[in-house]
C-alpha cells in the first residue's frame, strides 16, 4: 500500500484519518463498513459497542420498557472519541463488544491500523462526532447512509429478529417509531455536517476521494 499524498480532511498527509458513517438504523452502515474494511484492510470501529450497559443509571429507558438505544445519552461519546484518537495516533486500541440483546458489554477486542490506513467508524450517533474530530484534524469524511425508509424498516426488523435483540412485538413497535422518525434522524445528521447518500453512492464517492488522495 503506497503512502498518501494528501488527506481529504486536511492536515498532515501521513496521519491516519477517520471516515464517519452515520444514518438510520438498518440503512446499510455496517454493510458499507464491511465492504470498505474488506477492500482496503482498514479497521472498522462499531460505535454501537460504546452503548451504556443496563446497569448504568445514565442509560435512558424508552416507553417500551427497554433501553432507549435511539437516545444520544445511551451512548458514551467520550469513550468512543478516545478510542478513535488512540487508533489514529497509536495504531492500536482495545474496544468493547456490546450485546444488544443482553444490554451489556460481553467482551473486548483489539483493533490495529497501519500508518496508511483510514479508520472507519460507523453508528447511529457517528454524526455527533463530526465537530470534535474535525477540530482535532482527525476527520477525513462524514457521510449519512440512507435508503428508502420502508425498505430500511424491513431490513432492520429482519436483522433484529434474527439476532433476537428483543421480543417480536417490541421490535415491531420500535420499528414503526423508527420509520416515523427517520426523516428527523437524517436531518440531524445533515445538521451535524454529514452528507446523506445511498450506500452505493457513498462507496463511489469515497473511492473518488481516496483516489484523489493517492490511496489505493
Amino acid at each position: 500500500m503506497g503512502a498518501r499524498e494528501a488527506a481529504p480532511g486536511g492536515g498532515s498527509a501521513d496521519r491516519r484519518r477517520v471516515i464517519l458513517l452515520t444514518g438510520p438504523s438498518g440503512a446499510g452502515k455496517s454493510r458499507l463498513s464491511a465492504r470498505l474494511g474488506n477492500a482496503h484492510g482498514w479497521p472498522v470501529v462499531r460505535l454501537d459497542d460504546f452503548y451504556r450497559e443496563a446497569s448504568d443509571p445514565r442509560l435512558p429507558r424508552s416507553p417500551l420498557g427497554i433501553p432507549d438505544w435511539d437516545h444520544a445519552d445511551s451512548w458514551d461519546a467520550e469513550s468512543a472519541v478516545d478510542a478513535l484518537r488512540r487508533l489514529v495516533d497509536e495504531g492500536r486500541v482495545e474496544v468493547p463488544v456490546y450485546d444488544i440483546a443482553a444490554s451489556a458489554v460481553t467482551g473486548r477486542h483489539v483493533l490495529e491500523a497501519r500508518s496508511t490506513d483510514y479508520v472507519v467508524a460507523e453508528g447511529l450517533f457517528a454524526g455527533r462526532l463530526v465537530h470534535v474530530l474535525r477540530r482535532e484534524e482527525l476527520l477525513a469524511e462524514a457521510l449519512c447512509v440512507r435508503q428508502n425508509r420502508s425498505l430500511t424498516a424491513l431490513r432492520r426488523f429482519v436483522r433484529d429478529l434474527s439476532e433476537r435483540r428483543k421480543p417480536p412485538h417490541i421490535l415491531l413497535r420500535r420499528g414503526f417509531a423508527l420509520w416515523r422518525d427517520e426523516p428527523h434522524v437524517v436531518a440531524q445528521a445533515e445538521a451535524h455536517g454529514a452528507r446523506c447518500l445511498h450506500p452505493r453512492q457513498a462507496e463511489a464517492e469515497l473511492g473518488a476521494l481516496l483516489q484523489a488522495a493517492g490511496a489505493p
